[in-house]
């Protein structure tokens, strides 16, 4: 698998056209739960699928064994992924809304398990410093946006422009030898900023436990494709 282009998953139009749409949405009353709960809820569904992941890695050299066509399950989990949004952009109901959840981070965790195989194991120095380094700037960018509202309100557009560019050196890098590193850099520092801009924005929703959900896939994909640019960084050393 070209370890290179598995970023920027679903990052783009399909994700941004939905929280335009989740911000128009109107939600009844009875469905409005605290700020606690909601929060509570979105950084549960976000740990979940952090941790049904970190059990598929466990079993990476397994789904390596099997010997499955690489791009075979890059596609499916393309599909699959596709799928998964859409049906959590279009459902009001939590549980459906959850189940699209499932069908982006799964998938994904099976890319992730094969990419952290060929970079040793889970075990491995350049899997756990990237482990390491995720939670770190999770932390970091999360606390940013409480503190700093007002610097991710108006960053929005800056991302979505940064995102457009680094995909274009994503694609340039593949045919231009010394640029995978520079991309996986920008890779980084992009997703970096998403978390924090990505918490800020699911506080601005109603806040139903359907919104909690959809918010989760958003800062689940940030931290994912924050975790996989800095494997190919501390994987090059």
């Amino acid at each position: 698998m070209n370890e290179k282009n598995n970023g920027f998953a679903n990052k783009g139009g399909i994700l941004g056209s939905a929280r335009a749409e989740r911000l128009k949405k109107v939600v009844s009353e009875d469905k409005i739960v605290s700020t606690r709960t909601y929060n509570l809820v979105m950084g549960g569904v976000v740990l979940y699928g952090l941790i049904a992941n970190a059990i598929l890695c466990n079993f990476g050299d397994d789904i390596v064994a099997m010997g499955l066509n690489p791009i075979v399950i890059l596609i499916g989990y393309i599909v699959l992924s596709i799928a998964g949004i859409a049906i959590s952009r279009k459902s009001n109901n939590a549980f459906v809304s959850f189940l699209g959840y499932n069908l982006v981070c799964l998938p994904l965790g099976l890319v992730i398990s094969i990419c952290v195989e060929a970079y040793g194991g889970i075990s491995s120095r350049p899997v756990q410093m990237a482990f390491i380094y995720t939670v770190a700037i999770t932390l970091i960018m999360t606390l940013a946006a409480i503190a700093f509202p007002k610097f991710f309100e108006k960053i929005g557009k800056v991302l979505f422009i940064s995102l457009i560019a680094v995909a274009i050196v994503g694609i340039v890098s593949i045919f231009v030898a010394g640029l995978g590193y520079i991309y996986s850099l920008l890779v980084a520092v992009l997703f970096s900023f998403y978390i924090g801009y990505d918490f800020y924005r699911s506080q601005q929703f109603a806040k139903s436990i359907d919104n909690a959900v959809d918010c989760a896939l958003d800062i689940y994909l940030d931290i994912a494709n924050l975790f996989l640019a800095l494997l190919r960084i501390f994987g090059r050393d």
